[in-house]
């Protein structure tokens, strides 16, 4: 075996530009197959915790009629002897108490049905966190004049400006990429911008009686900091549920569903608002591994009454996101076929080369007494070393990138990352960490090989030597 080992790898190295050419077309497969489905995995779990840990939570604890029908009257006892019950559950993270009930919100001549979610602000530090996502700087009208007083704007990024003229950010990281500066070489700029989009923003504290009004809502209510806020609603069992809300701060969410209707609250001052004193809707539950909540949600429901509480995964309650993500999944696995497809093609193309080029030799070594199945054992030999070391090259050239891609993603700016968050998509187009996919891609790849190892078999078998001596 050492011998055809020796034999096979020697000439794999009699004709250099063959080889490389060979184990360029599978470098090029295994790198490109697992940076695609790396970026589409990493898409996907990007999505799952913008939308899932931050608002449903991976798993829910739940009055069993809740689910069915969101009504305000079917809640839960809220008591520290539950919420320890439930973090003390392997796999559990956190744990956060949340009411959610719709109400009718108004200011001035505009009014719109919205949804309060009302929380413990520091319990959802761990969670949902709603202080990241408050505005803290609005590129109006009345600051784009002022900016372009005091300084030069480069023509580029007036540009960007006008298109993101009423626009709102989080942070200075997200102007910078949104209108495409440069720090060092913008940094008088930026510091302007800073200075007259300034937007004011408070914390919730605890026993806070105002409120976080999300941003698309605050625009169609014309509402900012400093306001406040009519609600009029329905509260715990039929009671009218009427007060004012002082706004703290104006958050922005991806989804524009949410964004469109969303109001944060105070956990205390909605049990007030609602009379539900010492009750909850729900507790949202996270988890130290998410891909564990079908374990996780079994073991937490065996530990809970089933008659007074049920626990949801998050597939049940976001039905919509999960049938998305299996979608373009299916679509994404479908043209990494497509690509499959081309590329066994590639290589195949490069065996029947291989085939051409050798046909003479294979003649003259059975001619001499070389054995049928030796040749071909020691052909296919030489295919499987080019394969892997291909193979092995692609995923080592893929994993810094990976790296990289996971720790420091990829951020649309400009016009492109306004359309994207437009359409309710993140800008940021993260890596997914090293997993089966990783490993799968090049086992593919390598069954490829094997697969186009069948056509030198095949020809080596019914050679026929007068013929190939005289090639």
């Amino acid at each position: 075996m050492n011998n055809y080992l020796k034999l096979a790898w020697r000439n794999i190295w009699r004709n250099k530009r063959r080889t490389f050419i060979t184990a360029a077309s599978i470098f090029f497969a295994v790198f490109l197959s697992i940076l695609m489905r790396s970026y589409q995995l990493g898409t996907y779990t990007h999505m799952i915790f913008q939308s899932v840990e931050s608002y449903t939570g991976f798993l829910q604890v739940q009055h069993p009629q809740f689910f069915d029908e969101e009504n305000i009257d079917y809640s839960l006892t809220y008591s520290d002897s539950v919420i320890e019950e439930i973090r003390t559950t392997d796999g559990v993270k956190s744990v956060t108490p949340r009411i959610n009930n719709f109400s009718f919100a108004s200011y001035g001549e505009q009014s719109k049905g919205i949804l309060i979610m009302a929380v413990d602000p520091i319990a959802e530090k761990g969670s949902s966190n709603p202080e990241q996502h408050l505005i803290h700087f609005r590129l109006t009208d009345e600051a784009l004049v002022k900016i372009e007083s005091e300084i030069d704007i480069p023509e580029k990024v007036k540009k960007l400006m006008l298109t993101f003229n009423e626009y709102s950010f989080k942070n200075e990281a997200a102007i910078i990429s949104s209108l495409e500066l440069h720090k060092e070489d913008d940094a008088a700029l930026l510091s302007v911008i800073k200075k007259y989009a300034a937007y004011p923003a408070q914390s919730l504290e605890p026993n806070d009686e105002g409120v976080f009004v999300s941003n698309r809502l605050s625009k169609y209510l014309n509402i900012n900091v400093g306001d406040t806020l009519v609600l009029m609603g329905q509260g715990y069992h039929g009671v009218s549920a009427a007060g004012l809300f002082p706004v703290r701060g104006i958050i922005k969410l991806i989804s524009p569903d949410l964004d469109n209707k969303l109001v944060y609250m105070t956990l205390s001052k909605a049990q007030q608002y609602f009379n539900m004193q010492q009750k909850v809707n729900y507790f949202a539950v996270n988890l130290d591994e998410p891909d564990n909540f079908l374990e996780v949600q079994s073991a937490l429901q065996e530990k809970l009454p089933a008659d007074k509480m049920v626990v949801k995964n998050w597939q049940e309650l976001n039905p919509t996101l999960q049938q998305q993500i299996e979608g373009d999944d299916k679509s994404g696995q479908l043209f990494l076929g497509i690509l499959y497809l081309i590329i066994f093609f590639g290589i195949f193309g490069t065996v029947l080369m291989m085939l051409a080029e050798r046909k003479r030799e294979f003649g003259v070594l059975v001619a001499i007494g070389m054995k049928k199945k030796v040749l071909a054992f020691i052909s296919v030999l030489e295919m499987l070393m080019i394969g892997i070391m291909g193979t092995a090259a692609g995923m080592l050239a893929s994993a810094p990138l990976i790296m990289l891609g996971y720790y420091y993603p990829m951020r649309y700016t400009g016009e492109t990352a306004k359309m994207m968050e437009d359409m309710g998509f993140d800008a940021t187009m993260p890596m997914e960490w090293f997993g089966p996919y990783f490993y799968l891609q090049a086992l593919v790849v390598i069954i490829m090989v094997v697969l186009a190892c069948y056509f030198p078999l095949r020809t080596i078998r019914k050679m026929k030597i007068i013929n190939n001596l005289h090639a």
